[in-house]
C-alpha cells in the first residue's frame, strides 16, 4: 500500500522527523492562499502515487502567492502516468547545501532489513543502485535484534563526515526504523535528505510504503489509502479474494499461486511475448473465481490472447474447467485460449476442455509458446 507525499511527511512528523512547512491545498486559491501565510518562496509539488512528478511538470517553485496560483493551477491540469492531479502540497523552499538520502526496506534475499545512507540524495535510488552502487552504503539489520547503534552511528560518520550532522542523521535513521518496524511498512525513504544550513539537516521529501499483509493491524494506516492507488478492475479482484496487478501487454494470464504467475510472466517475457496482468486465483477451486477473473480479464482491449496456467493442489482442474466453460458461455468470449492444466482431477479437467474444442498443452513451455504465436 502506497501513501502520497504529504500523509508520508505527516507520519514522519509523528515520530519527530524535521521537514519545512507545509500544506495541502485542493485548488489553485488554496495553494496561493498557501503560500501567502508561509510566505518566501515555496515549492508547489502534485501528489500523485507515481513516480516522475518533477520530469512531468508536477514540481515547481513560486516566489509569491500570486505565482503560487498559476503555477498550481498548471499542475491541477497536468495528468502524470494517466493520473489527474487533484491535490497539491505546498512547502516552503530551503536552500539546499547538499542532499543525501536515507531508506529503510526489506531485502528479501537475506531476510533482514536493510538501512541504506548515500550522500548522492536528490536522484532516484534505482539509478543510482544500478549505475553507481559503491555511492550507497547498506546495513542489515536482524529484525529480532534491531540495529546495533554502534555499528549505525560508524555507518552514518562515514557518510555524514560533520560530527554534529552525524548525530542528526543517526537520531533520523533510528526514528525512521521504529516508524518503519511499528507500522509494518515495506518502505520508508527520505530524499533527499538535505544539508540546508552548516549544522542543519532536513527532510524535503518522503516516500513510505506499507506491507499489505500487516494493514489490517492498523486501522489508523488504512484510513490513508487512496482509491486512485489501484485501478476500478483491482478494486473488484480485491473484493473477490484475487490477487490482481494490471500490465501493460497483450496476453492475459489466469494463474493460480503467486509464484507460478510470477514465473509464468517471466517465461512469457522470456518468449518474446508481454504478460496483461498478474492474476492469482489463489487455493479455491470455485468456478466463480474463474469466471469472474475472465471477466475482468477480458475488459482489458489490449487483451488479444488468454493463458491459463494451473497446478491443481487444492485447486480441482475439473472445477477449474467447468469454470471456464461457464465463463465462455456467460461472456461469450471470442478470444482465443490456451489453457494448461495439472494436478488433481487432471485427465477430468483435461477432457471436459479438449470435447469442447479448448487448445490445451502438456506443459507450461508449450503453453506460453502457442500463446505467444496467438498475438
Amino acid at each position: 500500500m502506497k501513501i502520497h507525499e504529504y500523509q508520508a511527511r505527516s507520519l514522519l512528523s509523528e515520530y519527530g522527523i524535521k521537514s519545512p512547512a507545509w500544506e495541502l491545498a485542493q485548488t489553485p486559491q488554496q495553494a496561493a492562499d498557501i503560500a501567502g501565510k508561509i510566505g518566501g518562496t515555496v515549492v508547489v509539488k502534485a501528489q500523485v502515487l507515481v513516480g516522475g512528478r518533477g520530469k512531468a511538470g508536477g514540481v515547481k517553485l513560486a516566489h509569491s502567492a500570486q505565482e503560487a496560483f498559476k503555477v498550481a493551477k498548471d499542475i491541477f491540469s497536468l495528468h502524470i502516468k494517466d493520473i489527474p492531479v487533484r491535490k497539491v502540497l505546498v512547502a516552503k523552499s530551503v536552500d539546499i547545501l547538499q542532499e543525501y538520502y536515507l531508506g529503510i526496506t526489506v531485502d528479501r534475499a537475506m531476510k533482514k532489513a536493510v538501512l541504506m545512507i548515500s550522500a548522492a540524495g536528490g536522484v532516484e535510488i534505482e539509478e543510482l543502485a544500478k549505475n553507481n552502487p559503491e555511492k550507497i552504503l547498506k546495513l542489515y539489520v536482524d529484525p529480532l535484534k534491531g540495529p546495533s547503534e554502534a555499528e549505525l552511528k560508524k555507518a552514518v560518520a562515514g557518510v555524514f563526515i560533520d560530527p554534529e550532522l552525524s548525530v542528526q542523521a543517526l537520531d533520523t535513521l533510528l526514528k525512521m526504523y521504529r516508524l518503519f518496524i511499528e507500522k509494518d511498512c515495506s518502505l520508508v525513504e527520505i530524499n533527499p535528505y538535505a544539508k540546508s544550513g552548516p549544522d542543519t539537516l532536513i527532510a524535503l521529501d518522503a516516500k513510505i510504503n506499507f506491507d499489505d499483509n500487516g494493514v489490517f493491524k492498523h486501522p489508523e494506516i488504512e484510513r490513508l489509502r487512496d482509491p486512485e492507488e489501484l485501478t476500478a478492475d483491482e478494486v473488484r479482484a480485491r473484493e473477490a479474494g484475487l490477487s490482481f496487478v494490471n500490465l501493460d501487454g497483450n496476453i492475459g494470464c489466469i494463474v493460480n499461486g503467486a509464484g507460478l504467475a510470477m514465473a509464468t510472466m517471466d517465461v512469457i517475457k522470456l518468449f518474446g511475448g508481454e504478460p496483461a496482468n498478474f492474476l492469482d486465483v489463489g487455493g479455491s477451486s470455485n468456478p466463480n473465481k474463474v469466471l469472474l477473473a475472465l471477466e475482468i480479464i477480458t475488459s482489458n482491449k489490449k487483451v488479444k490472447a488468454v493463458l491459463i496456467n494451473i497446478f491443481g493442489g487444492i485447486t480441482r482442474c475439473d472445477d477449474v474447467a467447468n469454470g471456464i466453460l461457464m465463463a465462455v458461455k456467460k461472456l461469450d468470449l471470442k478470444l482465443p485460449m490456451v489453457i494448461r492444466l495439472i494436478g488433481t482431477k487432471e485427465p477430468e479437467g483435461k477432457e471436459i476442455l479438449v470435447k469442447s474444442g479448448f487448445v490445451v498443452a502438456e506443459n507450461m513451455e508449450e503453453a506460453v509458446k502457442r500463446v505467444v504465436e496467438l498475438v
